[in-house]
């Protein structure tokens, strides 16, 4: 069951190209989902690079009664970092950050201040998460690492394992990225 019983907003970016002038934006897609039921699915488009995707964010959940939101990271579209606490201020809806690998901190901070004029204010949103939690969310697979922003670690952690259904990524997040990357134009 999706995140026992919770309606759980999964977010996942599309694909793009790299460094392409041709690739200016891709899909940010949430979907909604409670009990494995899939609810609702809502798309915005956002810059690669650029510093839409928690306004595009607050778009998508418009409306929506949630339980949480669950992101696929915390960077899309390339450096497009969503701002969680921005996002929670404005919705009251708690976020968790996941990752399926353990998040490599001290690459993001070189990439971002060689590559951004306003790489203080990206590291920012990036550095205020404060530590990185890990657990296993499906028994014999590997760890994920996750941030909480408006609810505990452990309840993050509950709502993560109970949205694991088919691999250890929360179902939701699974979806959207499917979604976004299908619906992306091919690299």
């Amino acid at each position: 069951m999706t995140g026992s019983g919770r309606r759980l907003l999964g977010v996942e970016d599309g694909s793009f190209e790299a460094f392409s002038e041709s690739s200016t934006s891709t899909y940010l897609c949430g979907v909604v989902m409670e009990s494995g039921i899939i609810r609702d699915v809502r798309l915005a488009e956002i810059s690669v690079d650029g510093l839409d995707a928690t306004d595009r964010l607050l778009e998508i959940m418009y409306g929506l009664d949630l339980d949480a939101v669950v992101l696929g990271g915390i960077t899309f579209a390339g450096f497009n970092i969503v701002d969680p606490f921005t996002v929670f201020d404005e919705t009251m809806v708690p976020l968790i950050v996941y990752s399926g690998v353990k998040p490599d901190n001290r690459s993001m901070y070189q990439a971002l201040r060689s590559n951004f004029g306003d790489w203080e204010a990206r590291w920012g949103i990036v550095e205020r998460l404060g530590e990185v939690h890990e657990a296993v969310s499906l028994t014999g697979e590997p760890e994920i690492y996750f941030e909480a922003v408006g609810c505990t670690p452990s309840w993050a952690e509950e709502t993560l394992k109970s949205a694991a259904i088919v691999s250890r990524i929360p179902e939701p997040v699974r979806v959207a990225g499917i979604i976004a990357r299908g619906l992306s134009p091919a690299c």
